[in-house]
């Protein structure tokens, strides 16, 4: 029988490794795939090695199987990192997002991502980046808003002029 390859190896490799991360049930599998290459007596760095993972990866799915049998292998809740704001911090912070800028001294009239990076580290003495602060306005339920761009020193009759519409009081006849 002739030995068949895949095309484009590196590639396919990196698509099905995403492929695998990309559902609960496939990485379930996964684990047990490593699971089963170790029981046929291959050893955790090789498994590591075919599969893509760490070697101390493999280390925990074996040692996880062992104790707790096939639990273990499912994945389980990732709770992430804490808040670095504690609850009064962030009730603070809402509130404070529910007034102006101006309100704190701050010379513009809507709040955005870098605003509140600075009002956070000046109120709170907490760091957050500007990105996690726009995380934070999607996360409580505030939309972005761009404020209307203002002609500084505008004319009122360039303006009046430049209407498509006539006042009210000054309609053409025709």
């Amino acid at each position: 029988m002739r030995k068949l390859e895949i095309a484009d190896k590196e590639i396919m490799r990196l698509a099905l490794q995403d492929e695998i991360a990309r559902s609960d049930e496939s990485r379930y599998d996964h684990r047990l795939h490593g699971v089963l290459l170790v029981s046929h007596g291959m050893s955790c760095p090789q498994v590591a090695h075919y599969l893509g993972e760490h070697p101390v990866t493999v280390q925990r799915w074996v040692s996880g199987f062992n104790a707790k049998g096939f639990a273990a292998l499912y994945e389980g809740e990732r709770t992430g990192r804490p808040r670095r704001m504690t609850e009064s911090q962030w009730a603070q912070m809402q509130e404070d997002l529910r007034k102006s800028p101006r309100e704190f001294g701050y010379g513009q009239n809507l709040w955005d991502g870098k605003m509140l990076a600075h009002h956070l580290a000046a109120r709170c003495g907490v760091g957050l980046g500007v990105r996690q602060c726009q995380r934070i306005f999607r996360q409580l339920g505030f939309r972005r808003r761009k404020p209307r761009p203002l002609i500084a020193g505008a004319d009122p009759e360039m303006q009046r002029r430049y209407k498509k519409t006539a006042s009210s009081g000054s309609r053409r006849k025709s």
